[in-house]
């Protein structure tokens, strides 16, 4: 589900026709759906109901202040990955003390941030990791709060470059010694051992493999619980949505629908997942961030030229891998529709951007209606590891951010200034 749909015509984001926000504020624009992201936060905050729980959103996925902001009045805590992370939660109104920490490479100076904020907990991903945040602990004379990351060597079955439950993987300590690591740092008198955490990848379009994890690790959980006095069993994220509408319809090709055969929704998790849980008698927390904030976003772009080589039409646009990255770096798939509702023939179209890479490309020969020069197009599902993974790169201004809730709009992030690229730069010493 997603606020965007065409009303009279015109693609918009709840009441507000995305062509009126291009005119107010220019391309290339992210648009996000405030009602998207409630709407996906509290399906999923229900579908957990039968079990204490937590929603701790992986703000890696969007970490905007406008977008964070909206999920901590509905009582969202964070996941999160560096300093930064934290000081934008605090500075978007969030609460340090329902934050878990994540990473495998925390600095001391990061460690002790979190402590001074009062995190709810760091997941600790090694044991050298643990000493490193007794010692900064010891030092600050305070106890920090712990839960070891178990790797639990479960395949989830996605992308290479997001899996994260394997001994493949650099995440998380291998679940033959999670419980003698626990007793070593039981010892450790500046650590609370607060939890056990796992995460096993992202974009999981089934249940099994959360379930085939949750199955391997929870008697060791209970007896870890029960030793130790934990608070909490964190399930880590990974739910995924759909990208390609026609994976929905059943308009897809067999091996696709394959893919994503018994698609993942809040209650297909939860009456999964729950029944497992109930009796451990901990609190349970996830950490979802695309599927809370993936299908909230687009990326409006307008098309600059349409030229034909042989026998391939190239609609090159103003938004480009810098802006979106996930079709050059994972070849990922983005529903790309034009603003004006267009029906009719369709045309074999390659959408690329104007850097000067041969990766920089939205999509290759896929059918789309025969767009012309200042023509508007959305890639559509870019609310997740869209403009948060966006740089620089050929000295290309960052896009600006708009935040709609029914009819009314925000500018949330301005758009970048060039001089703005470098303002963090000076020449050295001896060329002024």
């Amino acid at each position: 589900m997603h606020g965007f749909k065409y009303r009279h015509g015109k693609l918009s984001c709840e009441q507000v026709a995305l062509s009126d926000l291009v005119r107010k504020h220019g391309t290339p624009l992210y648009v996000y759906s405030a009602g998207t992201l409630a709407d996906h936060y509290q399906r999923l905050d229900q579908a957990l109901a039968p079990v204490p729980h937590q929603i701790c959103f992986a703000m890696k996925s969007n970490s905007n202040l406008a977008v964070l902001r909206t999920l901590a009045d509905l009582g969202s805590g964070f996941d999160i990955v560096s300093a930064g992370e934290l000081a934008r939660v605090i500075a978007a109104g969030g609460d340090a003390r329902k934050c878990v920490f994540a990473g495998v490479g925390k600095t001391e100076a990061e460690i002790a941030f979190a402590l001074r904020q009062g995190i709810y907990s760091f997941n600790v991903e090694s044991e050298p990791e643990l000493a490193r945040i007794n010692l900064v602990a010891g030092r600050m004379h305070t106890q920090a709060p712990v839960a070891l990351r178990v790797n639990p060597n479960v395949d989830a079955h996605t992308h290479a470059k997001i899996t994260t439950g394997t001994y493949e993987n650099k995440f998380g300590i291998a679940f033959e010694n999670i419980e003698g690591i626990y007793e070593r740092a039981r010892r450790l008198k500046n650590l609370k051992l607060r939890g056990v955490q796992m995460h096993i990848g992202s974009q999981l379009t089934e249940v099994k493999p959360f379930a085939d994890a949750i199955i391997k690790v929870l008697p060791m959980v209970a007896r870890l619980a029960k030793r130790h006095e934990l608070e909490f069993f964190s399930i880590g994220g990974g739910m995924g949505i759909v990208y390609d509408p026609a994976l929905a319809s059943g308009e897809a090709d067999w091996w696709k629908q394959k893919r994503t055969r018994g698609l993942l929704t809040p209650a297909r998790y939860a009456n999964t997942l729950v029944p497992l849980l109930r009796n451990l008698k901990l609190r349970i927390l996830v950490e979802p961030g695309r599927f809370i904030s993936g299908n909230a976003g687009v990326l409006v772009t307008r098309v600059e030229h349409v030229k034909q080589t042989g026998r391939k039409r190239f609609v090159i646009v103003d938004a480009a891998m810098n802006d979106l990255i996930r079709p050059a770096f994972y070849d990922s798939y983005h529903e790309i529709v034009p603003l004006r509702l267009a029906r009719g023939k369709t045309v074999k179209s390659d959408v690329v951007g104007p850097i000067c890479e041969s990766g920089d490309s939205f999509c290759k020969d896929r059918p789309l209606p025969a767009v012309k020069e200042g023509d508007l197009l959305a890639l559509m599902s870019a609310g997740a590891y869209g403009s948060v993974m966006g740089s620089n790169y050929n000295s290309r201004p960052l896009a600006a951010e708009v935040l709609v809730r029914g009819a009314r709009t925000s500018l949330i992030r301005r758009r970048q200034s060039i001089s703005d690229i470098w303002a963090g730069e000076t020449l050295a010493a001896w060329q002024r």
